[in-house]
């Protein structure tokens, strides 16, 4: 049997900052094969794969998650409750977790179970929608996405609006602003207005939030910049499109759009007999909708995700296998 609490400590020991995820697919792969499974490497970039592995059968219900994870990397530890360290919730623990919830399964007869671990799922889901082409995709019923929702059933997800704003201006001598034209002012004109709008809510989703990322521009401080960009993340409770028409009539041509990544809020599959929750947050999930029917649950707070003191309850981790084998179950 899998050791869950030991796996999850030497998954999060192997660095993988989403684009350097070369090491931890090996490690994955190997173990995969040595407990029996078929597994295949996705190739999306080079030293950078998605992980497929499966049981005997065409899965029917495929366990998924992601392997890289926000920098910086922070090695393992824990204390009698908890598991530290980059990775632990989101989603390394998850990883261990599923691992052990297939092999259980496994050892009781189910044979039509698969296992999916993406790359690049902090960043753009790029391991995701080449794992969505996959030609066995199709027949598969159900798929269980694992993020920290503290073991409860995600009945929904926001969508996401990830764009960078570019403005353009005219550099001149800091002494002489009226020679030039500040691609920062423009910048922070136009962003204001973002910050202003009146989002509307919904009685699902609640509300629409945004964040204003990264800012820069300029060169220095004697020079009228002529040139500013920010990156801004909206976390959806509306649908993309009336979230567009809202930041491009607050930008209203002071600077320029680049939408990154855009999906809508999505409800998702719900099960009798569990606790529910909405996650705010966004996953794969969006890119993977060949694979069925898609459910979303994992041990962990994603309170914790994304910090410097990332954790995951211990208890929490063992619950979390009985939940994945009781799901796969009643699927």
């Amino acid at each position: 049997m899998i050791d869950v609490l030991r796996l999850t400590r030497e998954l999060i020991d192997v660095p993988s900052v989403t684009g350097d995820e070369f090491e931890i697919g090996n490690s994955l792969g190997e173990l995969l094969t040595r407990l029996g499974y078929h597994v295949e490497l996705q190739d999306i970039a080079p030293e950078r794969s998605n992980i497929l592995a499966r049981t005997e059968g065409k899965p029917r219900v495929v366990l998924s998650t992601h392997m890289d994870t926000v920098p910086p990397f922070i090695s393992s530890s824990e204390d009698d409750e908890f598991i530290y360290g980059r990775g632990a919730c989101d989603a390394k623990g998850i990883i261990a977790a599923q691992i052990a919830a297939a092999e259980k399964l496994r050892a009781e007869g189910f044979n039509e179970i698969g296992l999916l671990f993406t790359v690049d799922e902090e960043v753009t889901s790029a391991g995701a929608k080449v794992a969505n082409e996959y030609p066995e995709a199709s027949s598969c019923e159900y798929l269980i996405n694992g993020e920290p929702t503290d073991n409860r059933l995600a009945i929904g997800t926001k969508g996401s609006l990830q764009a960078t704003i570019r403005a353009e201006g005219r550099a001149a001598h800091s002494a002489y602003p009226e020679q030039g034209e500040s691609a920062i002012e423009k910048l922070l004109d136009a962003l204001n207005c973002i910050r202003g709008i009146d989002w509307p809510a919904d009685e699902v989703f609640g509300e629409t939030t945004a964040n204003i990322g990264v800012i820069s521009g300029g060169t220095r401080a004697n020079v009228i910049p002529s040139a500013a960009e920010a990156i801004i993340q909206i976390r959806l409770a509306i649908d993309s499109g009336s979230a567009r028409t809202l930041v491009e009539n607050a930008i209203d041509g002071r600077a320029v759009l680049d939408y990154k990544s855009v999906h809508d809020p999505i409800r998702l599959t719900s099960l009798d007999g569990f606790e529910q929750m909405i996650a705010r947050f966004t996953t794969d999930i969006p890119y993977l909708s060949n694979w069925g029917k898609p459910l979303l649950v994992g041990p962990g707070s994603i309170l914790d995700a994304h910090t410097d003191g990332e954790k995951i309850r211990k208890t929490d981790l063992l619950a979390a296998v009985d939940l994945y084998v009781q799901i796969v179950k009643q699927l």
